[in-house]
Order: C-alpha cells, then structure tokens, then sequence
C-alpha cells in the first residue's frame, strides 16, 4: 500500500459458475425454476406461461403456454383489468429471440395496488436475446484458418459477434498508410485502403488517455475515445463520415480564448494531428485469433477461431436488435407496478455509431450529433442557435429502456453482451429499484440513469447489491454507472471492478466555471452513492475517478450529493478516487477509504462563479481514511476536518471496511457469471522507453476483461523493423500491477528500431497480441533525472504522507520510480503506474511512510529513479501527531 500499493483487495471478484438452481415451480411447466434470491411469487389463475416450445395459439395457461413476450403481455392486459393479487408472466428456461424490442407502457401496469411480474428463472437460464444464429460454416479456401458462413437472414448489419458466449473482436490493426488531415477527411501515403473489399465499411478509432513515453494520445480528450466511419475511398483521398468528421473537428472555440471550445469540455478537434490509433471492421484486417468481418455486399461473416474453437459445433451469435425491452409511458400515464426477476438480457447491439453519426464523443458516452451538431448542439446561450440547456448532448442509448415509469423493480437478473449502455432508466422514471443484478460485458455505460436534456428528472431509485465489472467493451469512455440530473437517487453497496474508465459518473453541467461562470442550474438534490467497494477501475482512459462528480449537486450542503462510506482503491489511470470536478457544489465525502491513487484521493478546488466573492465550491470533506494527507482547513468553504492518514488497511476500523460492497445476504450476486472462460483481451496503448544500450521498457495499459479467468501475467515481444521477433520478456500479473513496467533486454540496438506488442495470458490460454508501440532504439545515452521538487510532509498519527512534483522529463530521463529514505534507515521504493504518467503530466505523487513514533520528528528525502540509476535527494522533515 503506502510505498508498492500491493495490499490485496478488499472483497475480490469471484469468478465461479453459477450452482445449479435448486428446485422447480410445482406450477406445471417442466423445468421452471427460480434464480438463487428470487422472490417466487404465489401462482394466480390470471397468470401467464410462455415456453421457447410453446404456441401462440395456446391461451397462456400452464399446460397451454404461449410462445413470444409480446402474445403474453396482450394476455396478461386482459387478465389484469380486475387484478386482485400480482400477475406473475411465468417465462420457462429458455431463449426468447426477438427482433424488435417488447414494448410496454401504461396498459402493461399492475392494477389496484398489485403489480405485474416477469418472472424467468434466472439468469443464463432464461434469456431474452436480440441475437441471430450463424450457421453453415465452412473452411474459406485460400486462406488457412478462416472460416466463413452466410449471414443470417435478417442480418443486415452489427457489431459484435460472440462464440460460446464470448465476445468477438471485429477485425482491426494498424493505419497501414500515413494520413495528412483535410477538411473532409485525409490524404493517404498511398491507395490502399481505397483497393479494400469496402473502405466505407471500416472506422478509424482514437484511442486518448495521457501521454506516456512515445505512447499517442488521440482522440478528443484523455478520457474519450471516439470513432468516425470511412464514407469513401478513392486513389489517395480518404473522405471520412459526416457530420461524424464536422462534429469532431470543428467544434466551435471562444473567438477569445483561443484553444477553449464552447462546449468547454476537450479540443476543438482530433488531437496529434487527427492521426487514428487503429482501424476497425475491414476484411484485409482480418489476422489474429478470436477476430470477425461480416461482409454485408456479400452477405457473409468472416472468422478466425481461437485456439479450440470449432465454428461447427460453437453456439455463435450475431447481436442483431437494437433494443430487447422499450418501457415507455407518459407524464400523465405512467407505466407502473412491474417487476423483472431472473432474466438475462443479451445480445443486442448499436448501429448508429456505424453510420454517418459515428460516435463524436464528449464523456460518458455522450456524443455530438446532427449535421451541425458542432456549432449549435448544447451550446445554450453560448453561440447563436445554441440549443438548450447547456450540455444536453446525445446520449449513448440503453439495450433496456425505461422512461415515464413508476415502481419498477429489476432483481436477481443480468445484462450482458450487449452492444449500447446496458440499462436506461430515462426521463420520469422514479421510485424504482435495481438490484442484486450483475453488468458485463457491456459496449458502453453499464447503467443511465436520468439524463441531462431538461426533461422531467428521474428520481427515487435505488440501485443496491449489484455487480458491474469488465466493461465497457467498446466505447471504453463509458462508466458503470451514469447519473445525470437526478433526485432523491441511492446508489448503495454495489461493487464496481475492472473497469475501462471510471466506475460511478454523478452529475452534468459544470463545465461554465472553466470561463467564470457559474454551473448550468439543474434540478439535482438529496443523492447519495454510500458504501460501495471499487477497485482496478481506469484500466484504459484517463482523468476520471471511482466517484466522479460535476456541476450542481443540490441548494444546499444538506441536500447535496453524499459521497460516505465507500471502499475505492487500484486506480490504474490518471485522476482520483473521488473526483469533484467543475462547478462540484454541495458535495459531502465523509467516511471513505480512498487508497491507491494518481494523484489525489479527493480533489478538485474550483471557484464558485456563483458569487463574485471568490469562494470556492462549498465542499466537505470530513473523516475519510486516504494517503493524501491534505490538512485540516477551511478554504473558502472548501472544509477539510477530522480526515485519517492511513498506512496499512490495519488502520481502519474493521466494521467500515466490511460495511462497503455487496451486503452479506446477497454476495451470491458475485459468483453467478455468463462469461464463458476464455482467455484475456489483449492490452492497449502500449509504451516503450529505453532502458540502456541493449534494453527497453515497455508499459501499457491492463487487460480489464480476463476471460472470466484471473490474468496470471504479460509477455512483451520487441519486434524487429521486419516483424521477426527480437526478444521476449515476461511479467506476472502481480508484478507488473506493482511495478507497471517489464524491462525487454537483450536487444541489438543495430537491429531496430523496436516495436513492442503485448499478450496476456491466464489459465485458458494468451491473448491476441496488442496493438504495437511506436518504434524505438536503445541507446546507452540514458540520463539521471533530476530532482523532484515541491517536496512536503503531512504528519498524521504514526505515519507520515510524503507528496511531491515529479521533475520535468530531460530526454531521455524517463522516470520509472522513486526511492524514499527515511531518517530511522529505512529505504522506500516507490513503484507503480502513477510514478510513470505523473512526470509528462506533472501531476502530483505521494506515498505513506507507517510504523512511525507518535509525536516524533523524521526526516525524508525523495530521489527520482530513471534507466541510468537514482537522481539528486531532495529533503523535508515532518513530525508526527499524538496517538489519535
């Protein structure tokens, strides 16, 4: 923890397949079983029974059960005009497929009191697909190891494609010509891309994230990852989708402030000159394990299995809806009264991304849309035409979808492979409650809730005892859970693993204190994210946090936003545990654990523009256990009080930690999975280093998915200019999770350049290999850094938070880690991956020394450690507080 962070995690992942369920429904439908908690309900005679096996023609009885979800919601309207007790839709074993989403609105309520329930039985057991079967695959000739088959009938387009339950990776690899931008697009080195089966089928993506050694940082934003489609390609010309490339580009800046767009939020366009990380979705792409292209002219899908996969005999689904369940009602005629218990929701995808909109983002999975999007969408009372209210962007829409619905309860169920945000609970949804639920492998968000566009807010939800972990898959600037502008909202005891960016994103609008005015009024009061455990979260993007929150979060300190009682540690990116980001007002962050950090455990002083005073955002935070360190203080109404240094989980009373997380009576939720073993995803946005004349480091950001199966570690390959391999170097899990970097050695410096990709590995086998660095040489030339400096110490009671600003970067001086040596003789290496992105960023470190006398004075000094060894010492002294 305080010098390697290598404390072990609060409450782990579990991976175990789901137990067998236990006993059926003595109701007369074979096989029907609940899920593990499922409330059972009471048959009724108005219940109604439907079977994968059933007929439509049957009257939905036990012995006669219909068939489809739409002919048992018609039956159960009837039943329910005088409903006396809940109408339970039995719904047996089984997968429903359908192609256009069930919908529902305020005909399909419970009646007097009662509510309607769709019952399954239970997740992997029940299961509501929008996916299409690929059958009929063949070996294609010519090419060894690929097999195709025709695509299903209906199939017109998707993006994912899943065998045995795991997901596909559409085919991609390197830009393989160099790219100038122009107005409409590009000028390639060479034609090509325009000789491909089908340019305008491919999508260029813009991986961002902070710059690290020669690692790109695209994209719109270190936490975004946008996408635009190809529209053509002729000769040497590459003209890219619109308004995709317009919304991207030419986002609209203050005539006077050059470099600050409107939006106030990122670049007003394609950051390192418009260059694309990758390229995705093209058939001469198609060259590693595990990866797919569905010809659409030619009406055929393209496969490379990995290793053991057999297309003949794997169950292989093309997600094809693009919505399973549409709950709509109105502001007057609710949908109400409906409960969802043991269903799994899968294979549903996204196409607009696809098309001309290709996915502009903002944050969180907004994005910019409309052929003129970039001049006029959110932009109100900030440019002509600007449409209101400020930052009512695109949202990314849910697979399940709720809006103007009333006492909805979604329990013990799971949403997995699926292709937008997992579940929306939209404008007007309130007093309804999710839970015991698990979320992965998602595209996008995991979870919406309420929105940002001055519809009616959604309130009184309650979101408790679920897991989200090992998303989002695709549009990786997606969260866990996305809150907007909410009310009386509880998001309580949940656990939040492995996550791309960061894990619970409250609030919108705040981005106006960037030019000195206030945040956007919005309606949000009295929410509260309490208790929650989340860890190895930021695996992939940047500047987020476990918690992160903006704009106006209520009228006052009592009915703002309350941030108490969570467990947040293992961040991987840049940012912070719980991040209150601009125009953050009337939050409370009281009684946390906050450990494992870069590079703040809470932070984010901004002025409150509502005022012309100069206050700062009123803030409290108040007896949190961190490494931080930050004084007690009053800074504006920024109050620091009563906060902990800790230096080993030992020193937070046992009761706090056991209190975060899933609750004890529901931990079930962990072990129950519909990820198929496999092995890992590959790592991204890998970063090379030199390391000495023979030798060079390579870092890059974590695999996230695991294949439902621990990583056990990482092999780097540095390859030569011509693609033969130079050297291996390999890495535990744990190891490089510590340490952040694995040194390649054994190079000749005359054969390079060196590029580097990266596999990861577990128990069912390795990785496809990672996109590969930029290339590099080792040189023998590697300097000492120089000295840290703003050094400081932040006693606390028998330990100490020594913080301090990395020295600025001198060629190749490339810092890899720090050595603290305190005056009773210790010597503390400081590793780690925020000890690798803070230098170009500049960004804050600390580390916490324990086992320290009470009331006793220490010396520390900090020196920064490259390739050539340790640099200069800088000193400070600190004594300690009384025991207390």
């Amino acid at each position: 923890m305080p010098a390697s962070r290598s404390a072990p995690r609060t409450a782990p992942r579990r991976a175990a397949p789901i137990l067998a369920l236990a006993a059926a429904l003595a109701l007369g439908v074979p096989g029907l079983v609940p899920s593990a908690t499922a409330h059972v309900p009471h048959a009724s005679s108005a219940d109604v029974y439907v079977s994968p096996t059933g007929s439509d023609s049957g009257d939905g009885t036990a012995r006669h059960p219909v068939n489809s979800l739409p002919r048992a919601r018609d039956l159960a309207r009837g039943r329910a005009a005088h409903q006396t007790a809940d109408l339970t839709i039995h719904l047996a074993p089984g997968t429903y497929r359908t192609d256009e989403p069930l919908e529902l609105d305020a005909r399909d309520s419970g009646r007097n009191g009662h509510r309607i329930i769709w019952q399954g039985a239970g997740a992997g057991a029940t299961v509501i697909s929008g996916g299409r079967k690929v059958e009929g695959w063949q070996p294609v000739p010519g090419r060894p190891g690929f097999w195709s088959a025709p695509a299903p009938q209906g199939l017109g387009d998707t993006r994912q494609l899943y065998v045995g339950g795991v997901r596909g990776q559409r085919a991609r690899g390197e830009v393989p010509v160099g790219l100038t931008v122009t107005d409409t697009g590009y000028t390639a080195t060479s034609d090509a891309i325009a000789h491909w089966r089908h340019p305008s089928d491919a999508e260029f993506v813009y991986t961002s994230g902070e710059a690290l050694w020669n690692v790109e940082r695209n994209g719109l934003g270190q936490w975004t990852e946008p996408r635009c489609p190809i529209a053509s390609a002729k000769g040497t010309a590459i003209t890219m989708a619109q308004p995709c490339w317009d919304n991207s580009n030419k986002r609209v800046e203050f005539p006077d402030r050059p470099g600050r767009t409107v939006s106030m939020v990122g670049p007003g366009k394609l950051t390192n000159n418009g260059k694309a990380s990758y390229v995705e979705n093209a058939y001469e792409l198609l060259d590693q394990p595990g990866e797919w292209y569905l010809d659409r002219t030619a009406h055929t899908v393209y496969y490379l299995p990995r290793q053991g996969e057999d297309p003949r005999n794997a169950d292989i689904e093309a997600a094809s809806a693009e919505k399973l369940l549409d709950g709509h009602g109105t502001a007057t005629a609710p949908l109400h009264d409906v409960a969802f218990q043991g269903l799994q929701f899968s294979y549903a995808t996204w196409l607009t991304p696809s098309g001309p909109e290709g996915f502009s983002e903002i944050q969180a999975g907004y994005t910019i849309t409309g052929t003129k999007g970039w001049a006029t969408q959110g932009l109100c009372g900030f440019t002509p035409g600007g449409t209101c209210p400020f930052a009512s962007w695109t949202k990314m829409p849910g697979n399940v979808s709720f809006s103007y619905a009333r006492d909805i309860d979604i329990s013990d169920s799971t949403f997995a492979h699926l292709g937008a945000a997992g579940l929306e609970l939209g404008a007007g949804t309130t007093n309804s409650t999710v839970r015991t639920t698990v979320f992965t492998d998602i595209s996008g968000n995991g979870m919406e809730i309420g929105g940002v566009d001055g519809k009616t807010p959604a309130s009184g939800i309650e979101v408790t005892d679920n897991h989200l972990y090992a998303l989002p898959r695709e549009f990786h600037g997606g969260v866990g859970i996305l809150n907007g502008y909410t009310r009386h909202n509880t998001i309580a005891h949940n656990q939040l693993d492995h996550l791309g960016y960061s894990a619970i994103s409250m609030g919108w609008g705040g981005w106006p204190d960037k030019i000195g005015s206030p945040a956007t009024p919005n309606p949000s009061h009295d929410n509260a994210v309490r208790d929650n455990l989340v860890f190895d979260y930021m695996q992939l993007l940047d500047d987020g946090g476990g918690v992160y929150t903006q704009g106006l979060t209520g009228t006052s300190m009592a009915d703002g936003e309350k941030v108490t009682g969570n467990v947040i540690h293992d961040q991987w990116g840049l940012g912070k545990s719980v991040y209150t980001d601009n125009g953050c007002t009337y939050e409370t962050v009281q009684g946390n654990v906050l450990y494992g950090a870069a590079y703040a455990n809470v932070a984010g002083r901004h002025t409150d523009y509502r005022d012309k005073l100069g206050n700062n955002d009123p803030t409290l935070i108040k007896d949190n256990w961190w490494e931080e360190g930050t004084a007690d203080g009053d800074s504006k109404g920024l109050v620091t009080t009563g906060n902990h240094i800790m230096a080993t989980l030992a020193d937070v009373p046992p009761d706090v930690l056991a209190g975060a997380g899933i609750e004890p009576a529901y931990r079930s939720v962990l072990d129950r999975t519909t990820q198929a073993v496999s092995v890992p995803d590959a790592p991204a946005r890998v970063a090379t280093s030199t390391a000495g004349a023979d030798a060079l480091y390579a870092t890059f950001n974590p695999t996230y998915a695991d294949g439902a199966s621990p990583l056990t570690g990482y092999t780097a390959h540095a390859l030569r200019p011509d693609g033969t391999e130079a050297a291996t170097a390999d890495i535990t899990a744990a190891d490089f999770k510590r340490q952040a970097y694995v040194r390649v050695g054994r190079l000749d410096a005359a054969e390079g350049p060196f590029r580097v990709v990266v596999t990861a590995r577990n128990a069912h086998g390795e990785s496809a290999p990672s996109p590969a660095s930029a290339p590099l040489a080792p040189t023998a030339a590697v300097a000492l850094p120089g000295a840290p400096t703003g050094v400081r110490a932040r006693a606390g009671s028998g330990a100490v938070t020594v913080a301090w600003t990395p020295p600025a970067a001198t060629g190749d001086a490339k810092v890899i880690g720090y050595r603290i040596t305190v005056s009773d003789g210790r010597i503390v290496e400081v590793t780690g991956r925020d000890a690798l992105v803070t230098q170009p960023s500049a960004k804050g470190m600390f580390r916490v020394v324990g086992g320290l006398a009470p009331r006793a004075a220490y010396g520390f000094t900090v020196a920064a450690v490259t390739g050539a060894g340790v640099g200069p010492e800088v000193a400070v002294r600190g004594t300690t507080s009384a025991d207390g």
